[in-house]
């Protein structure tokens, strides 16, 4: 389960700094502490940076962002990353309760991306529920295997929502690789139970970070891949919304987000971990779902 086995990393991770400040570095006990601290931040700064530095290496066509506007974007990024994958994915049923799945509604089933799990949408999904949606979610596992062995999970959890809800049918909201999984779902399954498909940030057509991402989950993301030739033909039959972030760092070159058939829509300009909780985002999501 990735929660645990994230939790378990960064105790190693701490562990090891603490070590090498105490043994090798022979640091009193508080400033081993605070070495390890920074250690554990640095990495994420600089795991960070790489994505930013492919993202402006890659990037797609698009107006100039003020030097404070980008910069105002890359911290809140990184403020984004830490509090996802140090505090609220390690510690998910905190953050994230069982799905409320009322008899009698139309649910919203969201989709979470690359290494991640259901622990993202913790407060999108708190801002739709106010909206006066029903909304699930779903975690895939094992983080980075192929991404057409994530379909049959994502297959019983829709059959699951339907059955709990008494719906016909959900509408998928998915975050980046989470989009792809829908689209072979589509693929696979046919769309008797998806109404409508909307994507943030999806990487269509690859992305050029994922030729340094882990698994092979990354292999079939990028860019030309077999994968991805094969998922270009198989046409999504219903509503199908890409909301494009046009300087995002994962998903690059960006208009790679792009898919011919889907109505294109871009986002504000946002980090892509940081657009989960980006308040304008979820309103414009809760506009999109009032159209039919």
């Amino acid at each position: 389960m990735l929660p645990i086995s994230l939790l378990i990393w960064i105790a190693l991770e701490i562990s090891g700094y603490l070590y090498i400040g105490r043994h090798f570095m022979q640091l009193d006990w508080p400033l081993a502490i605070v070495g390890a601290i920074n250690c554990l931040l640095g990495l994420r700064f600089w795991m960070n940076a790489t994505t930013w530095t492919f993202g402006m290496a890659f990037a797609s066509p698009a107006p100039r962002l003020g030097f404070a506007k980008r910069l105002a974007i890359m911290l809140g990024e990184y403020l984004a990353f830490l509090l996802t994958f140090l505090l609220v994915i390690p510690f998910e049923l905190l953050w994230m309760p069982a799905d409320r799945l009322p008899a009698g509604s139309r649910p919203i089933l969201l989709v979470h991306g690359y290494g991640c799990s259901r622990g993202i949408w913790w407060l999108l999904r708190r801002r739709l529920e106010a909206a006066g949606h029903t909304v699930a979610s779903v975690s895939l596992i094992p983080p980075y295997t192929s991404l057409g062995k994530l379909v049959p999970q994502l297959n019983q959890r829709i059959e699951e929502v339907c059955a709990m809800t008494g719906s016909k049918q959900v509408t998928l909201i998915a975050h980046s690789m989470g989009g792809l999984i829908c689209r072979s779902y589509l693929a696979r399954h046919g769309s008797d139970r998806v109404d409508r498909l909307l994507t943030l940030a999806t990487p269509h057509q690859g992305s050029a970070l994922a030729r340094i991402g882990i698994g092979k989950n990354a292999r079939e993301m990028q860019p030309g891949s077999l994968w991805l030739r094969d998922m270009a033909s198989e046409a999504v039959t219903i509503p199908f919304i890409s909301l494009r972030n046009a300087y995002d760092n994962y998903a690059m070159p960006q208009d790679n987000q792009r898919l011919p058939g889907a109505r294109d829509v871009e986002l504000p300009p946002v980090g892509h971990i940081a657009m989960l909780y980006d308040k304008s985002i979820a309103n414009l999501l809760i506009e999109l779902l009032k159209q039919k």
